[in-house]
């Protein structure tokens, strides 16, 4: 089921958070350099996610000359997920090699801003900060266990749909992951996988 809150279509909310490289980072700034952003919710110690974080460099690296940037960023209450803390995020980018931006949001604002359901979930914004492509980073049984090879379909065959200069097609999909850790009881509480 999707979440009917998710538009795809609407202007993605603005931010500036933190990131595990000591800089801060504005979604606005990354518009102005690049044809397509991908905003992908991330976790520590979410299972899908951490099957996933390889795929999301390689696809990081694959479209980097194309101009696309990825950014991750790391909603989880502390308090609830002890390993989703700042430090722990820091030796999770070293340990993984991540070759873009993971940024922490610690009010759970821009998670909320977005709509953000699970860890992963992922966004496709146009350069005019437009949201395209709202979802899993794979599709079907992909989205379950990451494959060997890289998928065409999801957010890699978005991606090339957009700078084709394309809407994809599904634009809208389910993500599949580990519900957000909110502070506080939340509506997104049901149909994920743990």
């Amino acid at each position: 089921m999707l979440t009917s809150d998710v538009i795809v279509g609407r202007y993605a909310p603005d931010f500036e958070l933190p990131g595990v490289d000591g800089s801060v980072h504005h979604l606005r700034d990354y518009l102005t350099q690049f044809q397509v952003v991908g905003v992908v919710f991330l976790a520590n110690n979410c299972p899908l996610a951490l099957q996933w974080v390889g795929h999301l460099t390689q696809l990081q690296e694959k479209f980097a000359h194309q101009g696309v940037q990825l950014v991750a960023i790391n909603a989880n209450d502390g308090g609830r997920s002890p390993a989703d803390r700042f430090e722990a995020m820091t030796a999770f980018a070293a340990y993984h090699h991540l070759n873009f931006p993971y940024l922490r949001d610690e009010t759970q604002d821009v998670a909320e801003a977005f709509d953000a359901v699970c860890t992963p979930h992922a966004f496709l914004l146009n350069q005019d900060g437009v949201i395209c492509y709202s979802g899993s980073i794979g599709l079907g049984h992909e989205a379950f266990l990451a494959p060997t090879v890289a998928p065409r379909q999801g957010m890699q065959g978005a991606i090339a749909t957009l700078l084709r200069g394309r809407m994809p097609s599904p634009a809208l999909t389910d993500p599949v992951g580990t519900p957000i850790q909110w502070r506080s009881p939340h509506p997104y509480h049901f149909h994920f996988i743990a």
